[in-house]
């Protein structure tokens, strides 16, 4: 660690779970010359907090003098000393919003998000045809989509509205900062027994590689971490207990997935912000840190060229901007 940092962090963690939908917010700082103290908010489904990623990244943070604040459904079983809880749902506007603008609120200033939804499968289609016309299928539940899809855009949005705010009162030398996504080898590589799962963690990673390049031009990066299988509470009960300790990605491969992407121990110097990769997809699997890059176009997607390309980004940006003012000004 590389000497005194006055940080401020604001780390929102959604611990997987295959039971209820949660979100960790963790909101960190360290005073030039003090010893570290910080707050953490946390809420945990069953069995998510105990050995999850986001409890693990947070213990790595507070190693590294960030003040942590976390949020959740639920207040956390294990505690750490000097953190607060907040109670939040990922699949709610309202409650993220109300979560991000009072960790903002109390502490002036977000360096780093980290986004780590997870919710498995809660529907099928093949598997439960039925061959009676008499009985067509239900709507399907689309929680997962909820949790794993949309409360991440969520998360990513109001992040990016907090970092880009003027924080110098509170230290912050640079507006900006750093956000990341937790998606999985999932994202990567289709895993047929769960296809909400995998199709929502496939859409986090285009989420960020379309993000990454319209980030950086506001100082913020976004990247994807895609863990293989790792011990959490994601996966269904004894389903674990067919698989080696061999078999099993150890935590301390993702925490070097996410100090690859964002240097923690460096938060605290000038050029911190404008730093690293962006929209980078980063898979933790086994002892390795994998690196995948965007597939090319084809040469013959002619009507992308550089001028095709300009113009493309004119129309849509534009036209999402007023979509999304449009949304402010009618609930305002």
């Amino acid at each position: 660690m590389r000497g005194i940092r006055d940080a401020l962090v604001t780390l929102l963690l959604i611990d997987e779970s295959s039971v209820v939908p949660l979100t960790r917010l963790t909101v960190g700082w360290r005073v030039p010359g003090s010893a570290s103290s910080g707050r953490r908010c946390s809420a945990v489904g069953r069995g998510g907090a105990s050995s999850g990623i986001g409890l693990a990244l947070t213990k790595h943070l507070l190693s590294l003098q960030w003040h942590v604040v976390m949020a959740d459904l639920n207040p956390p079983k294990e505690s750490l000393p000097k953190t607060t809880y907040l109670k939040t749902d990922i699949s709610s506007w309202d409650s993220q919003a109300a979560t991000f603008e009072k960790a903002y609120s109390t502490l002036g200033r977000l360096d780093f998000v980290a986004l780590n939804a997870g919710m498995d499968d809660r529907d099928d289609i093949f598997a439960s045809l039925s061959s009676e016309s008499s009985k067509p299928p239900r709507k399907p539940n689309m929680q997962t989509f909820d949790v794993n899809l949309t409360g991440t855009y969520y998360g990513v949005k109001l992040a990016a509205h907090y970092m880009s705010l003027d924080s110098t009162a509170a230290g912050k030398k640079k507006k900006g900062g750093k956000i990341s996504v937790t998606a999985s080898a999932a994202g990567i590589y289709p895993l047929p027994v769960v296809p909400q799962y995998t199709a929502s963690k496939h859409a986090l990673v285009g989420l960020v590689r379309a993000l990454g390049p319209v980030a950086e031009a506001a100082d913020i990066r976004i990247n994807a971490v895609c863990p293989a299988l790792v011990a959490t509470g994601l996966a269904p009960p004894g389903l674990m207990d067919n698989f080696n300790e061999k078999q099993i990605t150890p935590m301390s491969t993702i925490m070097r997935c996410f100090e690859q992407l964002n240097s923690f121990d460096m938060v605290g110097e000038e050029g911190w912000v404008g730093s690293g990769p962006t929209g980078a997809t980063v898979e933790g699997n086994l002892g390795d840190v994998i690196e995948h890059e965007a597939p090319s176009r084809p040469e013959s997607s002619e009507y992308l060229d550089e001028e095709g390309e300009k113009a493309w980004v004119r129309a849509y940006m534009e036209r999402n901007k007023d979509f999304a003012l449009q949304e402010w000004e009618q609930k305002s």
